[in-house]
């Protein structure tokens, strides 16, 4: 069983399939929500440089770092600072971040968690309610390909009750390293290599890379394949998407018969991130037309009927009974 990060301070915003889509017009069709502020919501926090406890081996950008104990009283303010300055895009507030990491305790060095181990970077919304407000202050407006250490106090980190889970008591502050791999928004597309679409009896869809919806062009006098299409777009050069991971993604979705969108995260201002374990419960073609693709492209994936919604599509959209539906996916990112 895969393990959930302590990071999260609640399911990972934006986590959403396509059972319960309609029209594309309501709430529940726009993935990628940030969480409502909670009255409780500390203030935001005063960033001082330091006290931070040296990183004693793996100073390298993404390798597994090992941190010594903090020394004497850490600061009540949330330390943060720029081991290794990155130099791709900065970060901003409600950007999902990529990022490996390792968390310890000030106080006895004890590490509570860590990505380096599982070899799976953690993807996750910097938005309140999505994550531990401390990594939310600290990484915001840092650049992608950066190394950041800092240190959280517990006002700013899982606060007075702390996290039986972790071993981390309600008075402890945390030390994090974070390698910042890359972040996205709803502006972001993937910039894979154009593959030629040359089938004729197949829609085309658009190669922009602009952030904007692509295109997707159906000959209305072609039938609709009987079977599953997954082909490339776009070719990334990430590792391939496994079955039993989640994805983030930018997606259009349309209806082979008419040619109208029913879902899409464009526009919306927001992304989508599911699990593949889970979108086999819902449209179970788009699972699998995504499963073994490359992070970094867009996918056209044409789903029949009886791997879509087949009879019981839902009510009040544009989808019908039988309907084939029709994807263009951007894999942004898979963990």
């Amino acid at each position: 069983m895969r393990r959930r990060s302590l990071l999260l301070a609640a399911v990972p915003a934006g986590l959403a399939t396509l059972a319960a889509c309609g029209d594309g017009k309501s709430d529940s069709s726009k993935a990628g929500a940030s969480a409502s502020p909670t009255a409780s919501a500390p203030p935001p926090p005063k960033i001082v440089e330091g006290p931070l406890p040296p990183i004693t081996a793996g100073t390298k950008f993404g390798e597994k770092p090992t941190v010594a104990k903090g020394q004497g009283d850490p600061s009540k303010d949330l330390a943060v600072k720029t081991v290794i300055p990155g130099s791709g895009h900065s970060v901003a507030e409600n950007d999902f971040v990529q990022a490996n990491y390792l968390g310890q305790i000030w106080a006895t060095g004890k590490v509570f968690d860590n990505s380096y181990d599982r070899h799976r970077p953690l993807v996750l919304q910097l938005a309140q309610g999505s994550i531990i407000d401390g990594w939310r202050y600290a990484l915001t407006g840092k650049k992608a390909g950066s190394r950041v250490q800092i240190a959280v106090p517990p006002t700013w980190g899982y606060g007075k009750s702390g996290n039986a889970q972790a071993g981390i008591k309600g008075t402890d502050t945390l030390v994090f390293v974070i390698d910042v791999i890359d972040s996205f928004n709803s502006k972001s597309s993937v910039k894979g290599k154009p593959v030629p679409q040359n089938d004729a009896a197949l829609p085309t869809v658009g190669t922009n890379t602009d952030g904007k919806a692509p295109d997707i062009k159906i000959d209305g006098k072609s039938a609709p394949p009987k079977k599953l299409v997954s082909n490339y777009v776009l070719e990334g050069d990430g590792p391939e998407v496994k079955a039993d991971q989640a994805v983030l993604c930018q997606f259009k979705g349309v209806v082979w018969a008419s040619g109208k969108t029913f879902q899409q995260t464009y526009g919306s201002g927001r992304l989508a991130q599911f699990s593949l374990e889970q979108m086999q419960q819902a449209v179970k073609g788009l699972a699998q037309g995504l499963t073994g693709k490359k992070v970094g492209s867009r996918v056209l994936v044409v789903v029949p009927p009886d791997l879509g919604y087949g009879n019981t599509p839902p009510s009040g959209g544009v989808v019908q009974k039988g309907s084939t539906l029709v994807f263009s996916v951007d894999i942004l990112a898979a963990m």
